[in-house]
């Protein structure tokens, strides 16, 4: 049997494909690639800038701050309740579950001396410029005079009153990044995007300003050919494979919840939380201090302790009701300028209050107060002559006119001019008001932290009809890298079964946390890639000549969501 050996000519999407470069920037990493690519590139999504002598020294943290802990008397009562929650529960076989106390452990902990398993932990680098982006920022001396800058905070710009804190500076950063990365990590010349197309995951809850600006930077700025917006938890039902969903997505620095139908995200569903998976860390690195965690000098403000304390959570952390009493761990102290230590610690339940504490949100304290974020209303837009308010005005005049010309047609004037009166005013005040009479905001208890089984039951609760709120309890998609603990998928389920309105619940629970196997933090990157390959998705693509003649207008008409 003969072979064919004749080339075969690659099917035009795969060409397309390598030509769109699909961003997902977030608060700690930036996820970037080619729409043909299987995984993304995953760097820190900072920059380090040179200061200039004399400048004012600044840097972003690489944890959310924690708040002043000496008086820790409300989240020792926190700790507590998440404590003895879990000593009421079971295991598997029935059997109760029982906890080592916190003295026994910190007890041990304090008898341990790190066996010296080497020299130096390497070196730092040299850097040659006066900018250093992404991963290598974790071997810059802190000693240098290098300022750190995170451009996306709590899943948002991080607009501030330190120096490169304004939304021009923002954008600066971002250019250096992304740019940066465009051209030493995937290999492509700046000159040359003008034939490349950019895809850019933006979050669902939005401010259509910083959205602009994003289009300003990609088209204008950095020059890609054309580009179009995705909401993050759109782009993740593509990329699940799935029509409908209720999506949690669970990042670093905030956690999202909103409800997505055939690719529209309902605007009254979406709730945005500051907090996620750098707040956890925080929480633990916090009870391994309560447990005398042997590592003394570890500090939250050290760069690389915050990226071992993180390792420390994904490898401990768990919710396995199954696991009880005191568990020993060890991990490698690796650091430039120390000697390469071992370390043996015992843990306990810490390992699973800590993820717990996104049910348990009082725990969040410990990481300062935190805002809830909902879509708002346009108000308009000084560089759009045809926004909500212009809009709002034709439609007005639009209903005096129709009602002045039935009242000249009339024959009980009086009557029809009561009515028409009455028309207007309801129609003039729905769209004056800032939200519909259905936006209901999101409730907490005053001073209160929303937790996540809360967020999700109100989300859907906000869903405009039965049928789709049913078929949210149906589908609750969980993404984002933040969320990855074993066990706590079915602890959120237990949390929503025991809260679900009665009227929905005979629908199967179902709670998806690896659609397709696939590591939940890439999939709103890979369903933007699904998204710009599709023939639909043709008509969605802003040509930069076209941005340049219309500029926000365009988005009105070609944003794959309301603007």
């Amino acid at each position: 049997m003969t072979l064919n050996n004749q080339a075969v000519d690659p099917p035009p999407e795969q060409i397309q494909s390598k030509s769109i470069i699909v961003i997902h920037p977030g608060s700690l990493y930036l996820r970037i690639g080619r729409a043909s690519d299987l995984n993304p590139l995953t760097i820190l999504h900072a920059v380090a800038r040179r200061r200039k002598p004399g400048g004012v020294e600044y840097s972003d943290s690489f944890l959310p701050d924690r708040i002043d802990l000496s008086q820790t008397k409300e989240f020792e009562e926190a700790r507590l309740t998440v404590s003895h929650t879990l000593q009421s529960c079971l295991q598997s076989d029935g059997r109760r579950r029982y906890a080592t106390p916190p003295q026994q452990i910190a007890a041990f902990n304090r008898r341990v001396v790190p066996e010296i398993v080497g020299d130096s932990g390497g070196e730092w680098i040299k850097p040659e410029g006066d900018v250093v982006v992404g991963n290598d920022i974790f071997r810059l001396d802190p000693r240098e005079d290098f300022n750190i800058h995170f451009p996306y905070k709590r899943g948002d710009f991080n607009v501030h009153q330190g120096p490169g804190g304004s939304v021009t500076g923002v954008l600066a950063h971002l250019e250096a990044i992304w740019t940066h990365i465009i051209e030493n990590n995937l290999s492509i010349s700046l000159s040359d995007l003008k034939s490349y197309k950019a895809v850019l995951i933006v979050p669902d809850v939005y401010n259509r300003t910083y959205l602009r600006e994003l289009m300003y930077l990609l088209l204008a700025r950095i020059g890609f050919g054309s580009c179009f917006l995705v909401q993050d938890h759109v782009a993740a039902t593509f990329g699940s494979g799935l029509s409908y969903a209720c999506v949690v997505d669970v990042g670093d620095q905030k956690t999202s919840v909103s409800c997505v139908e055939d690719g529209i995200c309902h605007p009254n569903t979406r709730v945005r939380l500051e907090y996620g998976s750098g707040d956890i860390t925080q929480i633990f690195f916090w009870l391994l201090q309560k447990c005398a965690f042997p590592y003394k000098e570890c500090s939250d403000a050290n760069k690389l302790d915050t990226m071992l304390l993180r390792k420390l959570k994904e490898d401990f952390c768990h919710v396995n009701l199954n696991v009880c009493g005191s568990q020993e761990k060890s991990f490698v102290l690796k650091q430039p300028g120390k000697p390469i230590s071992h370390y043996t610690i015992q843990v306990g339940d810490e390992c699973i209050i800590a993820p717990l504490s996104m049910f348990n949100p009082e725990l969040f304290g410990i990481t300062g107060p935190k805002q809830i974020h909902t879509q708002k209303i346009s108000t308009g837009d000084p560089e759009d002559p045809h926004d909500e308010i212009y809009l709002r005005d034709i439609r007005k005049r639009g209903m005096k006119e129709e009602s002045s010309v039935a009242e000249l047609l009339s024959e009980s004037y009086i009557e029809s001019q009561q009515s028409a009166v009455n028309d207007d005013d309801i129609v003039v005040d729905a769209m004056d008001s800032v939200a519909p009479a259905s936006v209901r905001e999101f409730v907490t208890n005053p001073g209160q932290i929303l937790g996540l089984d809360q967020a999700v039951l109100q989300s859907i609760d906000r869903c405009p009809n039965e049928d789709l709120k049913r078929k949210m309890y149906g589908c609750i998609l969980v993404v984002g890298g933040g969320m990855k603990f074993s066990g706590i998928a079915t602890w959120l389920q237990n949390r929503i079964s025991l809260q679900i309105p009665y009227l929905y619940r005979a629908e199967q629970l179902d709670i998806i946390t690896n659609p397709r196997d696939m590591d939940s933090a890439m999939v709103a990157w890979k369903g933007a890639c699904i998204m710009s390959c599709l023939e639909t998705a043709q008509e969605l693509w802003i040509e930069s000549s076209e941005w340049e003649k219309y500029g926000v207008r365009i988005l009105r008409e070609r944003a794959p969501f309301t603007w």
